[in-house]
């Protein structure tokens, strides 16, 4: 499994950029003292004059693509060596040159298979750390920030190519979709899964479909639909380019389905009504 940087570094920003901007919380372990990080954001902030009730999703483009830049830039120099030796090399080795890490693909499926536990440990532990060298709240209230700050981002990025290629209609019951304030973008394994969003897990589905399906797991029936539909995508020139279908195999889709059941997601749902089957 290899992660680009520009991926996971834009990803860090958001959360760093939530937390240290957003929720105005100290990320070293030392009181009175600023992680280089924290000082890019900060000088950021400062520079442009953006107000604390901004997150970074609503930040303009040019300027995201900026702060990743500088953090990726410093993260090149202090992380990436400091916890590929921290743990010995054994979860993943690291290219800066080409800006890519690959998982050990030990590691890589055991994360996934217990993806929603490493996620409320891991959000655990950072409240502790927060709550050690801040002066803002107990844990409880800290780890809810900190469980906010990954909240999914706008998904009206991916609306275009889905919505032209699925003609309008319903990617569940093939309901066709006559307004556009009908259709949804909806993420096939849960976003409360995968906490990501791609485009090779992202379909249209109608109103009814998308409330109705909620935070479900949809039948392994619609499974077999998307690796067909992510197989034509992968052969378009202009979509298998994206950095996110990049990543995509269809294996990892099948191991994310059931690696998603075994992480309790077991309610299984079926749409009231599939017209495509008549």
């Amino acid at each position: 499994m290899e992660l680009h940087y520009d991926s996971l570094f834009n990803s860090f920003s958001r959360i760093y950029w939530n937390l240290i901007i957003h929720h105005d919380l100290n990320q070293i372990n030392m009181m009175g003292k600023k992680a280089e990080v924290q000082s890019i954001l900060l000088n950021v902030q400062s520079k442009h004059q953006i107000p604390n009730t901004f997150v970074f999703d609503k930040l303009s483009n040019e300027l995201q693509i900026f702060i990743v830049n500088k953090v990726k830039k410093k993260c090149k120099v202090n992380v990436m060596g400091a916890i590929y030796g921290d743990t010995s090399g054994t979860i993943y080795d690291f290219d800066n040159e080409h800006e890519v890490l690959r998982f050990n693909p030990a590691f890589f499926s055991f994360m996934q298979r217990y993806q929603r536990v490493l996620k409320y440990m891991s959000n655990y532990q950072l409240a502790l750390f927060l709550e050690k060298f801040n002066e803002q709240g107990d844990t409880s209230r800290l780890l809810l920030k900190v469980e906010n700050v990954s909240k999914r981002s706008s998904l009206d990025p991916f609306y275009q190519v889905l919505a032209s290629f699925y003609g309008g209609k319903c990617f569940y019951c093939g309901k066709t979709i006559k307004k556009k304030e009908q259709a949804h973008v909806d993420h096939f394994i849960p976003w409360s899964f995968v906490q990501a969003d791609q485009l090779w897990n992202l379909v249209i589905a109608c109103t009814a479909c998308n409330l109705s399906k909620n935070d479900k797991l949809a039948t392994d029936v619609f499974l077999e639909t998307l690796i067909d539909r992510n197989g034509t995508f992968l052969s378009m020139p202009e979509l298998n380019l994206r950095e996110d279908m990049k990543v995509y195999t269809s294996k990892k889709l099948k191991d994310l389905y059931e690696y998603s059941i075994d992480n309790g997601y077991t309610d299984i749902w079926v749409p009231r009504k599939n017209l495509a089957e008549g």
